[in-house]
């Protein structure tokens, strides 16, 4: 029997000790020495937003929204009539032509991409749910509010496919642990890999024949570039891929919180069969209430059509810009790609032949703070739900670089990246 002797720590009373994730570790830590979003003396290399202000070639950023007497009142759990036949209509015209249509039945509105996933764990039945190594953070602590019922199963990508899931990999793992769900970020966040085509295809087809649903985490779906760096002709989703979208057991995740730069708005949805998106609506009761009107309001305005294709097609040209230029400069100082990335703003490289300590992520991590630059070590993205899996990492050289921020603040970080690595080598 516990020990009715043992309090918790005054301070928490009979609160758990709830660690920071990934970017929000980053972050505090860095805020411990001063750091405050926007601050010009930083460089926030681990950001995991995109750049806000206005951008070359883009509309003008939404600066205001003029509300209707009924948006001051609580809105529908699943969103409002209006925004979801909007987010419906965006979808078919990018990704449905001659394909059956999405419908504002097929689509639920949340607060924001995490609580959009967290509504979607929360309506998982249970059983088996795969997800791939690395991904996003946020997954990890998702699936610890549910061990109870379900049991996380890490299907761990190789370096040598670049860190991309393969369909055959992914057929063995549903059949060998008869899967029921399997989430992942494609694009993927923290490597940049993005699965389409004939293969983004043949995932969602392995995935209704073996009866599992096929949760796609598409928040990056617009950052799209060419293997040689140039802006990709467009966006890449599995709704290019469901012939039934009443019925075929797939979940797209997305919102304005990456591709169109409006990440404070929070403002996520989730598209597929009306069943489930109406269960995951349900979840709302209890778990946030349903989405704010104010910003449903504002997210009608950023997909009016010219306005979203003018904002998409602006935002590759310049991140295409700032991640060459980010993998120019990392491969210089040293820093090893498995892939390079044709996706996100990330770039997911490896620290082994930098001198030791900088060898080490975390080393890396630490010393790069002191010159006020931040960066994500690899490990937080070996999600490990209820740390069954005893340390290292496989990631422990690995780190993800951010270029989200604006041209001349990642330049300033990567210079003084520059000046870290090159004092190291002199000793």
């Amino acid at each position: 029997m516990p020990d009715s002797s043992v309090q918790p720590e005054p301070e928490l009373g009979a609160f758990r000790n709830v660690p920071y994730m990934g970017v929000i570790f980053v972050v505090a830590e860095a805020v411990k020495r001063g750091f405050w979003n926007g601050h010009p003396e930083w460089s926030n290399l681990g950001q995991g937003q995109p750049e806000v202000g206005e951008l070359d070639g883009a509309p003008p950023r939404i600066a205001h929204v003029d509300l209707e007497p009924g948006d001051h009142a609580y809105g529908p759990l699943e969103g409002t009539p209006e925004l979801r036949a909007s987010v419906a209509a965006h979808t078919n015209r990018l990704f449905r032509d001659g394909l059956t249509p999405y419908g504002a039945q097929h689509v639920s509105v949340a607060q924001g991409g995490r609580l959009a996933l967290t509504r979607c764990m929360a309506a998982l039945e249970g059983g088996p749910v795969g997800y791939q190594l690395p991904d996003y953070t946020a997954y990890e602590d998702m699936f610890n509010l549910h061990l109870d019922r379900i049991d996380p199963i890490g299907l761990r990508t190789r370096e040598e496919d670049g860190f991309a899931l393969t369909p055959a990999a992914f057929a063995a793992a549903a059949r060998e642990h008869k899967l029921r769900a399997f989430i992942v970020s494609n694009p993927c966040n923290p490597t940049g890999v993005v699965l389409s085509g004939d293969t983004l295809r043949e995932l969602i087809d392995i995935a209704k024949r073996e009866q599992v649903t096929l949760i796609l985490d598409e928040f990056y779906s617009h950052f799209i570039y060419t293997p040689d760096g140039e802006a990709g002709a467009g966006p890449v989703s599995g709704a290019s891929f469901i012939e039934e979208p009443d019925t075929d057991p797939i979940i797209l995740v997305d919102g304005l919180t990456k591709s169109f730069r409006y990440p404070g708005w929070r403002v996520g949805w989730v598209l597929g069969p009306p069943p489930m998106v109406e269960a995951m609506a349900r979840t709302a009761s209890s778990i946030d209430g349903g989405p704010s009107r104010i910003a449903q309001r504002a997210a009608l305005a950023a997909l009016q059509p010219a306005a979203a294709d003018q904002e998409t097609n602006a935002l590759r040209v310049a991140f295409a810009a700032k991640r060459n230029l980010m993998l120019e400069r990392l491969k210089a100082m040293g820093v090893r790609f498995a892939h390079e990335s044709e996706s996100t703003f990330y770039l997911w490289g490896c620290l082994d032949q930098l001198p030791a300590p900088l060898n080490d992520a975390m080393e890396f991590f630490w010393r790069a703070l002191d010159r006020k630059v931040m960066t994500v070590p690899g490990k937080f993205f070996d999600v490990n739900p209820g740390s069954r899996r005893a340390p290292p990492s496989p990631y422990d050289q690995w780190m993800r670089f951010s270029f989200g921020p604006s041209m001349d603040n990642m330049v300033q970080g990567l210079d003084r990246l520059q000046a870290l690595v090159d004092a190291e080598r002199r000793g």
